[in-house]
């Protein structure tokens, strides 16, 4: 049986991951994303550290991170006081031109914030799509603690949001947890016009752990046009990744 050929999605998604390797240096502790587009950073990191092309540490945003970093010979360590993260490298849902991004697709939100604050850079690897004008229509994800379902719904309702509590795509009955047993709810808001005025209102609503806007974190974007990869930072023009020269040290 032969292989299945791979979308144009795919091949995108493989592209920035594969250009994402430039950013690493030997000796490195790497914050490993989750996700479509960090599965394949994962696994090109895993082949340069087991080809001896690079030596580094890291720790994973979720179980199924972790567990693919091992399986491809990664080295992992645990979370401890006073680490901070040379690089992470993690995937997006949406990204405007202010390197604004919506996360959580993957249901991995919570973890992906805390070692994006942990880390002195964050890179975003995506494929076109996740570029947008404006925030918004992919639904908003956040962590909720089950007891407090009612009135998170209820709360960000208000807010404008069609909230709906994530549940399994084989069994509807099903809700999703995180890996820290918590429900994932997607506020459907349409657009979002003020992020940082919508993350403020949101972190004041008892039982939500956290949501997956991410303001002020990423430093840079890979984002992937066809075979072409370009370099986006909030303020300038994209330019091409073999031109890139301001590496994290």
């Amino acid at each position: 049986m032969s292989a299945t050929t791979p979308t144009p999605q795919e091949l995108e998604k493989q592209a920035a991951a594969t250009a994402a390797l430039r950013w690493v240096r030997d000796g490195m502790l790497v914050g490993l994303g989750t996700g479509s587009t960090a599965a394949p950073f994962i696994r090109a990191l895993g082949e340069a550290v087991r080809t001896g092309h690079l030596r580094v540490q890291a720790t994973a945003t979720s179980e199924a991170s972790d567990a693919l970093a091992r399986e491809v010979g990664i080295p992992m360590v645990p979370p401890q006081r006073g680490m901070r993260f040379d690089l992470t490298v993690d995937g997006a849902d949406e990204l405007d031109s202010h390197l604004r991004l919506i996360k959580g697709g993957g249901g991995a939100l919570l973890r992906e914030k805390v070692l994006a604050t942990a880390s002195n850079y964050l890179l975003i690897v995506a494929d076109s799509s996740k570029a947008v004008p404006q925030l918004g229509k992919f639904p908003l994800p956040l962590e909720v603690v089950p007891f407090a379902l009612p009135w998170v719904m209820d709360a960000v309702a208000e807010l404008g949001a069609n909230p709906v509590v994530r549940v399994s795509k084989t069994d509807a009955a099903q809700q999703v947890l995180s890996d820290q047993g918590n429900l994932l709810v997607d506020c459907h808001f349409g657009q979002i016009n003020d992020p940082a005025q919508l993350a403020t209102q949101l972190k004041t609503i008892p039982g939500l752990v956290e949501h997956g806007l991410f303001l002020g974190l990423a430093n840079a974007a890979l984002v992937a046009h066809g075979e072409q990869v370009q370099v986006l930072q909030a303020g300038m023009a994209p330019m091409p990744v073999a031109a890139y020269t301001d590496f994290p040290r």
